[in-house]
């Protein structure tokens, strides 16, 4: 079996040599190397070649190395050629430790404590417990399900929204347009990790803000594009929003003089909630191509009706 791979190079050149050690019989090429262009069956990238399809002409299989392939334009993709994500226990054990981290954070109140030591000014607040924070998940997907069922477990109120009706043991779901004032209502901790679609992007703005109560906070490691960044510095400024936690941006990174980097009630990090880790994603990396080899289903198919 013939591959190319299109992503972070040192994760490539550890795949390639676990490969050709245990599995011989699949030959990984690392772009720009592509070996025979006709030969190569499965592309793994973050981002394909633009012309796709001429480069690689046989071309029966793509596979991002992200939990998501909102990056790729599946209107540029043949409808017959199946997109699959990456499901990896790093992924998600990454996404889970830094939702984790942000709503611990924004609980204890830590941005307006560390406002504080800048200011040298010690003062104390009251503390909630976390049964009576009331914690809200948009995006029950892999992802979603593992970082609420955390939470619940060190006792926050948790309800999640998704697209479609979903039911996790412990955990209110309320699901579609017409349930999501009523999620958003209960939510103190907003937590975004809707996938990218027409219907997301944009969706953090200023009309979903006012309906969270005054003072909620945001924690977004969906998409940078689902977030109008205006409208969420305006919910700062009014003191409808407290805090927000962000993983991502549009663009990224952002300009020096964007007001997000220094704004005091905002940290900011890079895109670092959630990566493919090169040992666990390997394996289930070589579980599909086995898959796909033996004429099973795969695992992580992205349906194109849903974009993901």
């Amino acid at each position: 079996m013939q591959i190319v791979y299109k992503s972070e190079p040192q994760r490539g050149l550890l795949w390639q040599q676990w490969l050709a050690q245990h599995a011989p019989d699949i030959q990984l090429h690392l772009w720009p190397e592509i070996g025979i262009a006709e030969e190569v069956e499965v592309l793994v990238a973050w981002q394909p070649p633009a012309d796709l399809m001429t480069v690689f002409p046989n071309l029966k299989l793509l596979i991002s190395v992200g939990a998501g392939a909102d990056q790729f334009d599946l209107t540029q993709l043949p409808a017959s050629l199946p997109v699959v994500r990456m499901i990896e226990p790093g992924l998600t054990q990454g996404m889970v430790e830094y939702v984790t981290f942000a709503v611990l954070g924004l609980h204890r109140d830590m941005p307006r404590y560390f406002q504080q030591q800048r200011a040298a000014q010690w003062q104390t607040h009251p503390i909630k417990p976390p049964a009576q924070r009331r914690v809200g998940v948009m995006g029950l997907g892999e992802l979603g399900q593992a970082a609420i069922q955390q939470l619940a477990s060190l006792g926050f109120d948790c309800a999640g929204w998704s697209r479609s009706p979903r039911q996790i043991p412990g955990v209110q779901c309320f699901a579609g347009n017409h349930q999501l004032a009523d999620f958003l209502a209960r939510t103190d901790i907003l937590i975004c990790l809707l996938p990218l679609t027409p219907e997301t992007r944009g969706l953090l703005n200023a009309q979903l803000f006012a309906q969270l109560p005054r003072g909620a906070s945001l924690v977004q490691a969906g998409r940078g594009q689902q977030l109008v960044q205006d409208d969420l510095l305006s919910a700062l400024e009014s003191g409808q929003l407290s805090a927000a936690v962000l993983d991502v941006t549009a663009p990224e990174p952002l300009p020096p003089e964007h007001p997000l980097w220094r704004h005091p009630a905002i940290w900011l990090t890079p895109h670092i909630a959630s990566t493919t880790q090169a040992e666990t994603a390997l394996a289930a990396l070589l579980e599909n191509l086995r898959r796909w080899e033996r004429g099973e289903s795969l695992r992580g198919v992205i349906d194109r009706q849903q974009g993901y």
